[in-house]
C-alpha cells in the first residue's frame, strides 16, 4: 500500500508539533511512505528544514500549512508550485500583519482571495482538539467546493477505532451535501 503523510505539523507549530523536521522525514521513509507534507499552524516555518531533510532522504516534499480562519472551518492548503506557494505565502502574511506578533487573523475572503493555485482539504468536523466533534457547517464546505473546485477535499481521518463506521457514515454524508471528493488524512 501507498501512502503519503498529507498533514503533519514540526515543532515549529508550537505546542502542537513535537518533532524536528528530520525527525518527521527519516521515520516517513523508515514507513515506507511515499511523500510527506509538512503543514504547520499558520506557518511556512518548518518547510525550509523539511525540504533539506526530505531531499536527504529522497523523500516527495509537499509544502502546505494548516490554516485557522475566525469565521470558517480550519483548512489545510497545499502548494503545488511556485505559484501556489507565493499564493500561500501571502495568505499567511496578511493574517500574521492583521495580527499581534506570534498570531494570525485570516478570514475566509482572505483564502478565497489567494486560493488561486492551492489545493486545499477541510475536516469533516470542528474543535477536535477539545474533545467536541461538532460536524463542520454544510456552508463552510460548500465555500471549500464552490472556491477550490476539483482542488478540494474532504479529510478523512480514521483511527481503527469503534466510531469508525459512524465517521464513515459522517464523511460519505457530508461528500454529498457539498460536493467535496474524500482524501485520506
Amino acid at each position: 500500500m501507498t501512502y503519503a503523510e498529507l498533514h503533519c505539523k514540526t515543532n515549529f507549530t508550537f505546542l502542537h508539533g513535537a518533532s524536528h523536521a528530520d525527525e518527521l522525514a527519516d521515520r516517513a521513509l523508515e514507513l515506507g511512505y511515499q511523500g510527506l507534507a509538512v503543514t504547520d499552524r499558520n506557518s511556512l516555518s518548518g518547510v525550509v528544514r523539511a525540504h533539506s531533510a526530505a531531499k536527504r532522504c529522497g523523500l516527495p516534499l509537499i509544502i502546505g500549512a494548516e490554516i485557522v480562519l475566525q469565521d470558517a472551518a480550519p483548512l489545510v492548503l497545499w502548494a503545488p508550485d511556485r505559484q501556489a506557494y507565493g499564493n500561500l505565502s501571502r495568505l499567511i502574511t496578511v493574517g500574521r500583519r492583521r495580527a499581534e506578533k506570534g498570531e494570525c487573523e485570516l478570514y475566509w475572503n482572505d483564502v478565497a482571495q489567494y486560493s488561486n493555485g492551492l489545493l486545499a482539504g477541510v475536516w469533516p468536523w470542528t474543535d477536535f482538539e477539545l474533545n467536541q466533534l461538532r460536524p463542520t457547517p454544510t456552508t463552510d464546505l460548500r465555500n471549500v467546493a464552490n472556491c477550490f473546485r476539483d482542488r478540494s477535499f474532504l479529510l478523512a481521518p480514521l483511527h481503527l477505532g469503534p466510531d469508525d463506521a459512524d465517521h464513515i457514515s459522517l464523511f460519505q454524508g457530508q461528500t454529498k451535501q457539498s460536493g467535496l471528493r474524500i482524501l485520506a488524512a
